[in-house]
Parts: C-alpha cells; sequence; structure tokens
C-alpha cells in the first residue's frame, strides 16, 4: 500500500505530464493555502495544494477541472472565497458552489483508491457538510459517472488515475 506522499507524488505525475503541456498548467503541492495561478508571461498556470495532502491536491484539480478557459485565465478562476467563519446562510451558499467540484474530487478519490471525505471548510464555526449536501455531491458523483459526463479534462484524469492506482479495474461507484 502506498503512502500519502507516495500517492502524492505519483498524482502530480500524472497531472503534469497530461496537462503541463496540453494545458500549459501544472500541480505543485506543499504551500500553506491552496491557489491557483493563472499563466504569466512564459510561466504556466499552477494549481497549488496544501501542505502534502493528497486530498487537497484532488480537490484543487476539481476546481480547475470545472473552471472554462475565460476563468482560468484569472488567478483563483476570479472568484472572491469566504474564509472560515461564515454564518449558516453563507455557508448554505458555500454548499451549492461546492457540489460539483467534490463530486468531481471523489471521483477521483475512487480512481486513486483514496478515501473521500466531505468538506464543509468552516471548522472554526463547528459547522459540518449538511447532509443534503452530501446527497447532493453523491446524485452527482453517480450521474457523473453512470452517465459518463464528467467534464473532458476531468474525464481524460479520472481514466488515467484509474490506469495508474487501480490498473483499469472498474470503479464501484453505485453503494456510495
Amino acid at each position: 500500500m502506498q503512502s500519502e506522499k507516495e500517492k502524492l507524488a505519483k498524482l502530480v505525475e500524472v497531472f503534469n505530464e497530461l496537462f503541463e503541456v496540453s494545458e500549459y498548467t501544472k500541480l505543485q503541492p506543499g504551500h500553506d493555502e491552496p491557489f491557483y495561478r493563472a499563466a504569466v508571461n512564459n510561466s504556466p498556470a499552477v494549481i497549488y495544494s496544501r501542505n502534502d495532502y493528497f486530498s487537497s491536491a484532488l480537490h484543487e484539480i476539481a476546481h480547475w477541472c470545472i473552471a472554462g478557459k475565460e476563468r482560468r485565465l484569472k488567478d483563483d478562476f476570479g472568484y472572491w472565497y469566504k474564509p472560515e467563519g461564515r454564518s449558516v446562510e453563507e455557508q448554505a451558499t458555500f454548499e451549492q458552489v461546492e457540489v460539483k467540484p467534490q463530486a468531481l474530487e471523489w471521483a477521483f478519490s475512487l480512481a486513486c483508491n483514496h478515501h473521500f471525505y466531505f468538506s464543509a471548510d468552516n471548522l472554526s464555526q463547528a459547522i459540518d457538510a449538511s447532509e443534503n449536501f452530501k446527497l447532493s455531491v453523491r446524485t452527482q458523483l453517480v450521474t457523473y459517472l453512470s452517465e459518463q459526463s464528467l467534464p473532458s479534462r476531468a474525464a481524460l484524469l479520472f481514466n488515467r488515475l484509474n490506469q495508474v492506482f487501480r490498473n483499469n479495474q472498474p470503479v464501484e461507484f453505485l453503494h456510495v
């Protein structure tokens, strides 16, 4: 069984192999906070993930896979981020926009044989992911996989991760 650090190194290798040239984007873990830096001059775009956390890298990749071409031209995809300390209403809004990224993260986790954790990203308020949010993420995951409707970059990465981490074994998702 691979350690998280070994899995992360393999993920970086796979991602950069697929996208550093074709999409002028690379994955670089090991940072204090996740951040997407758009391509500048002769430097490719960089997806920075938090510390050496495999799940952080998968999550940030998921956001990148959803972002359209115009969004990928902007740092952090041009989104404003409300950090921890969100109210219940702000948390509900956060959950609405996190369904697809977390469904993709879950798909990538399945392809990598890695446990998926829902993220409410609001620890200081002791607000956990709501049951409605969890159901929405699960429903989106099942839709993505059963209808083979992953966004194109996500599908390419999902298939390659499944090949590398699972030797192309079928990904079981109907009982997630």
